[in-house]
């Protein structure tokens, strides 16, 4: 039980945060799986370019939805801050501060994708390039945009178990789902740190494997929040 009694603000928080969980999904999963799967070949920088050039429409209604999924995760972390700030505020401080880090770096992910747009565009002043040229600066771009989400990851891995401790102590929602948040967030944190030291391992490991289960936390909690709100 949280020591002090809920106030309608936290209430009006948990809907909003219930209501980003699940709208971030869409914009998000539409970027990175379906755009950059779709585009990106792993080891072929022509053909990778070739993708771009001849899709550029999509490539960038891929990069606005993940800047529209990163807009939705800063209400997010704003009001995850606002509901749990009253079980321990320096904790939900932390978290949010941790998160915030984790946009910024997801943004700066995402301003790389122009950057590979202006490299593929054909411009005239590209033309001091050849075109093997040009491709693997692309490619280097991309490359740039994975590092920088990997960053953002490792945040976030400092950041959401945190929040979800936080969830667990209060007992605004279920224990079994606070205490699966915190461990599916620490798996994307390994992961991340993993991914930094040894980047052969994203060969092997499935995104389903260490990112599977923040997906079912998030999708679990939305849903709850929004049709039961927090606990008192």
């Amino acid at each position: 039980m949280p020591i002090e009694p809920i106030t309608e603000s936290q209430r009006k928080a948990a809907r909003v945060v219930g209501l980003a969980y699940l709208l971030a999904m869409g914009p998000a999963i539409f970027a990175e799986f379906y755009v950059i799967g779709r585009l990106v070949v792993s080891g072929n920088a022509a053909e990778t370019a070739r993708n771009i050039a001849a899709h550029e429409r999509l490539f960038r209604i891929g990069t606005a939805s993940n800047l529209l999924a990163f807009a939705i995760d800063i209400v997010l972390i704003t009001a995850l801050y606002v509901v749990l700030e009253r079980v321990n505020r320096n904790l939900a401080l932390f978290a949010a501060f941790c998160r915030l880090i984790e946009t910024v770096f997801l943004v700066v992910a995402a301003l790389n994708d122009f950057e590979v747009l202006r490299l593929v565009s054909g411009a005239d002043y590209l033309q001091a390039f050849r075109p093997e040229q040009l491709q693997a600066l692309g490619r280097l771009s991309l490359g740039a945009h994975g590092a920088a989400y990997t960053v953002g990851l490792l945040f976030f891995g400092f950041g959401s178990p945190v929040f979800c401790w936080l969830w667990w102590k209060s007992g605004y929602i279920p224990k079994a789902l606070a205490a699966w948040g915190v461990f599916a967030s620490l798996l994307i944190g390994v992961s991340a740190f993993a991914f930094i030291v040894s980047p052969e391992l994203r060969q092997v490991l499935s995104i389903f494997v260490y990112a599977g289960p923040i997906f079912l936390f998030e999708l679990a909690t939305g849903f709850w929040l929004l049709i039961k709100g927090i606990r008192s």
